[in-house]
């Protein structure tokens, strides 16, 4: 089966890569991260992913731009319901990417993190992958996150610290003064 695997950073797509291949899938990746801020950040993780995927043998696509504006603009006051819509946005993107390849299913890298909402994240791209004709791999890679997170660290890999966006970005370092 082709798998494409939407892939927020390079650390979180170890495990997810080595199930997927050892279960006979033919994965490729995308990299599709416009809520990543700032702009360094997105670039640290792009060439992570491109000197991993390079070592793997991995054939990834890599969105083309840098559009966090359509990300902010589209959680500006709705703030709490940000990861409702960069999850859909993402998985959107990635449905779409696997239609137009003919993959016969896509899943996300996302599903790796103990942080993220994988109830969420499984909710959005099964009703995804009903609209756009492409099942959603739901595959729960949570219990290879100290594996991945090993590895990372193992091959001198670029590791963040926070999830992306500048609201992640702020809940790592602001810290409220009592």
């Amino acid at each position: 089966m082709k798998v494409l695997l939407h892939i927020c950073c390079a650390p979180c797509a170890i495990y997810p890569l080595k199930v997927l291949r050892s279960e006979g899938h033919e994965v490729t990746g995308f990299f599709y991260n416009r809520n990543i801020h700032p702009y360094q950040e997105c670039l640290r993780r792009e060439e992570a992913l491109r000197i991993y995927a390079e070592q793997m043998d991995l054939k990834v696509i890599y969105q083309d731009g840098y559009d966090v504006e359509t990300f902010l603009q589209n959680v500006v006051f709705r703030e709490a319901e940000r990861c409702n819509f960069c999850y859909h946005d993402r998985l959107k993107s990635t449905a779409l990417i696997a239609r137009r390849g003919h993959f016969d299913y896509y899943t996300s890298s996302l599903l790796q993190s103990k942080f993220q909402k994988h109830e969420m994240i499984r909710s959005i791209g099964e009703s995804l992958g009903k609209s756009y004709g492409v099942p959603f791999l739901y595959r729960d890679f949570r219990q290879g996150w100290k594996e991945g997170i090993e590895t990372s660290k193992r091959l001198n890999m670029y590791r963040q610290q926070y999830c992306g966006c500048i609201y992640s970005e702020k809940e790592r370092f602001f810290k409220t003064r009592r």
